[in-house]
């Protein structure tokens, strides 16, 4: 089913998960481990990464159809331009169709490893609304884009790039999904300042449960995200305490995700990091306290749900 139906059909918020493809077999078993332990939290959908570089385009196609016909949950596949021609992007999309997937995220992707700034290549698209409109003149899709609450790493103001992903929602996408962030009200400014750019399709925040410290600071560097000085200092203050850490993760996306929730939030996207502990626990406390349901007087921007 298309997730801007979902949304459009109102009732509980959407919540979904994100996987990327392992390199290895173990790996693999321990992604669909974590997918069938979070399976009966019924998810919305489930995405899987394209890889740096278009490196994992073959196993995200065969973990997106695996996802769909062994499990039976509505998958997503992210797909992007990188060491693509319009030809090679065709296929994949052809794909992705004959496949049955309904939902597709589009992005320009990253630089290929090794390399500092994005070059497409011969024969092939420099931006995602350039992929949002071949994908939208062709196939039926839901398309998704991304976008960033602290502003895109290679944009030098919020206006550009909000400019560009007006760009994005023009050429057809229908649901917008922000990268990480922890603090709230980031998020509202910027449901704010996109819908005053005429941005009105829903705005799914991004979650990513905090497991150990070293990674969320690589994590946030990479993408431009901020941690806040007192949730930074809490993390600092337990050190190699992974138990603790991962207390205070869980703790911390809970309050978040109920707060976001009963201001009107569309639903919440999670990063699992291919794990499945610190979701489950987080979407089960939610399910349970149902914080939307208290949330009647949310802002309307925030509720936008049919673009």
């Amino acid at each position: 089913m298309r997730i801007d139906d979902i949304i459009a059909a109102g009732g509980d918020p959407v919540f979904s998960f994100e996987f990327f493809p392992p390199k290895t077999e173990e790996g693999e078993r321990n992604l669909f481990d974590a997918l069938e332990a979070l399976r009966p939290l019924d998810p919305a959908f489930v995405s899987v990464t394209w890889g740096a570089g278009g490196s994992t385009r073959e196993r995200t196609l065969g973990i997106v159809s695996r996802v769909r016909e062994n499990h039976g949950l509505e998958a997503m596949a992210h797909f992007t331009c990188v060491g693509a021609t319009r030809e090679d992007l065709h296929a994949d999309l052809r794909k992705m169709r004959d496949a049955g997937l309904s939902n597709v995220l589009t992005l320009r992707g990253d630089p290929p490893k090794g390399e500092d700034r994005f070059v497409a290549t011969e024969g092939g698209l420099s931006y995602a609304s350039e992929l949002t409109e071949l994908a939208a003149g062709a196939y039926d899709f839901c398309l998704v884009g991304a976008c960033y609450p602290e502003v895109h790493p290679e944009a030098p103001d919020l206006a550009t790039d909000l400019a560009h992903l007006r760009a994005k929602v023009d050429a057809g996408v229908r649901v917008l999904v922000t990268q990480l962030f922890f603090d709230n009200d980031v998020y509202y400014r910027f449901v704010e300042a996109a819908r005053e750019a005429g941005i009105d399709v829903p705005i799914v925040p991004g979650i990513m449960p905090i497991t150990n410290t070293a990674s969320i600071k690589r994590f946030t560097s990479m993408c431009g995200a901020s941690i806040p000085p007192a949730l930074l200092a809490a993390l600092d203050q337990r050190g190699d305490d992974a138990e603790a850490v991962a207390e205070l993760g869980v703790s911390y996306a809970t309050l978040q995700c109920a707060e976001l929730l009963a201001s009107g939030a569309p639903g919440i996207h999670f990063y699992t990091l291919n794990r499945s502990p610190a979701t489950r626990a987080i979407l089960s406390a939610l399910r349970l306290q149902r914080p939307w349901d208290r949330g009647a007087g949310a802002e309307p921007a925030l509720r936008v749900a049919t673009g």
